[in-house]
């Protein structure tokens, strides 16, 4: 059996995806779709997909594709969900899950009507370190984790563009890089309930295109002049177990370097995963650091999405629960709305 596949959306993202539904020998590569059609066009030819589009529509209605990954703008997420669904269509989204709780909700009930699988993108929980930890959590080897921290700072990385467009993007930092440790942490945690959310944000620095001598990645539709979203933002988070983390996340901040931290600590012992994995235990009446020999210090982007990818199409053809389902993808954005509306407010956002 053979699970043909369709991509929409053929930006930055989607090369990761395309190149591992390439190298998987359980699926077909069908189509590719774009609002841009040489590049869906162009996509295809260099991934030996038959067809391209430039209407999402006319990719779903064909019948022969099974699934699909969204690899759009976030503000399409849901849209496009809903309809691939209704569809028929098996559903990879890339994180997050929609802009807005709301959507996020309206996913969810499309999932349960059509029966089909629906995994979230996200790629943090699939890269080898990371599943590799998740088993010694899963084993006890830390006891009970009770807080974690997670530090994502960008000192001059606002990709501009859509990113920078709240329109489209549905905020800045927080809900484009600071998803990706939010998640990490939580799924490392057990996936706790939220119960309460405080927050800050800041739009203090803009775009900063008048610095000069240090490059960063722009968006294909880059314009500097349209910049609505917040430079950084810091909220801790609060479970209906007693557990928290603390978290910050910035595109522009004058920091000495850009810099990744994620770290979670337990009754039994702690982990890092960013910048490199370090395990720590208590044995023998004293405290050691323990260093994994794996194949990579940090997360490595082509094995995370490959392992993303295999899982996926795994899930399809078996009709087993992948591990970032619906349910986590709507968990997860009911804390970023928390956090965007907490820093509005001025004050703490709590959930019965």
């Amino acid at each position: 059996m053979s699970i043909r596949i369709g991509v929409i959306g053929a930006g930055s993202i989607s090369e990761f995806h395309l190149k591992s539904y390439a190298a998987n020998p359980s699926c077909e590569l069908v189509a590719v779709c774009d609002l841009n059609r040489e590049r869906a066009q162009a996509a295809a030819d260099k991934y030996g997909a038959a067809k391209a589009f430039s209407d999402y529509k006319e990719l779903l209605a064909d019948p022969e594709i099974d699934a699909v990954s969204i690899c759009t703008w976030n503000d399409t997420h849901a849209e496009i969900s809903i309809a691939a669904l209704e569809a028929g269509k098996h559903v990879l989204v890339e994180k997050p899950l929609s802009r807005k709780l709301e959507e996020a909700y309206a996913v969810q009930e499309a999932v349960r009507k059509s029966g089909k699988t629906l995994m979230v993108g996200f790629v943090r929980r699939y890269d080898p370190n990371a599943l590799m930890l998740r088993s010694f959590v899963d084993g006890g080897e830390f006891g009970e984790l009770y807080f974690a921290k997670a530090s994502y700072i960008r000192r001059m990385g606002n990709p501009g563009g859509w990113f920078s467009d709240r329109s489209r993007s549905g905020g800045g930092p927080v809900i484009d890089i600071g998803v990706h440790v939010i998640d990490l942490c939580w799924y490392m945690m057990g996936r706790p309930k939220v119960r309460s959310v405080s927050a800050n944000a800041y739009s203090k620095l803009g775009n900063r295109d008048s610095v000069k001598y240090l490059s960063r990645y722009k968006a294909a539709d880059y314009n500097a002049e349209l910049n609505d979203v917040e430079d950084m933002a810091n909220a801790l988070i609060r479970f209906d177990n007693g557990a928290s983390l603390l978290v910050d996340v910035s595109f522009s901040l004058h920091a000495s370097k850009d810099e990744g931290i994620v770290k979670l600590f337990g009754t039994k012992g702690g982990f890092e995963i960013d910048p490199e994995v370090v395990m720590v235990t208590e044995k023998h009446d004293t405290i050691l650091n323990a260093y994994p020999q794996t194949d990579s210090k940090g997360m490595q982007m082509n094995l995370a999405f490959q392992s993303e990818i295999d899982h996926f199409v795994d899930s399809v053809m078996t009709g087993r629960a992948p591990i970032s389902p619906i349910e986590d993808g709507v968990e997860v954005m009911k804390i970023l709305d928390a956090i965007y509306e907490s820093a509005a407010k001025g004050a703490e956002v709590t959930f019965p």
